[in-house]
């Protein structure tokens, strides 16, 4: 399975290209949200979220059937920016499951700011050059 076509297709909301990527048996979990979905109620539920997206896949890992995808997704807007894994596990070349976590990005919590622990992933220093 080609998973960045797939993750393009789903930025782009583009139903047609997303259904060809399932089994028709197939189906979907957000774990946040306590949500089951179907193929079609996935579509749904992507097609017709408002906004357009653009997004970076961060991580692949493939170890036989399943593939784990670590995807930074933000609105063209610059309303929303959040991480998702997905666990995507295939049959015959085809999504045949997938459970998703999807988390807000946002500022480092207060409490952690006054312990003053952890340094930035990205755009901080760490022993002293830029990560």
């Amino acid at each position: 399975m080609n998973i960045s076509a797939f993750i393009s297709a789903v930025l782009r909301q583009d139903a047609d290209a997303i259904r060809t990527c399932f089994q028709p048996d197939a189906y979907v979990n957000w774990h946040n949200t306590n949500e089951h979905f179907t193929v079609e109620e996935y579509i749904r539920a992507n097609c017709e979220y408002p906004g357009q997206w653009t997004g970076q896949i961060e991580r692949i890992v493939e170890s036989g059937d399943m593939i784990v995808i670590a995807i930074h997704v933000q609105s063209l807007d610059g309303m929303i920016s959040c991480h998702c894994t997905s666990f995507i596990r295939l049959a015959d070349d085809k999504i045949a499951s997938m459970d998703e976590y999807w988390g807000d990005d946002g500022e480092v919590p207060q409490w952690r700011k006054e312990k003053q622990i952890g340094t930035p992933i990205k755009g901080g220093k760490e022993n002293g050059n830029q990560v």
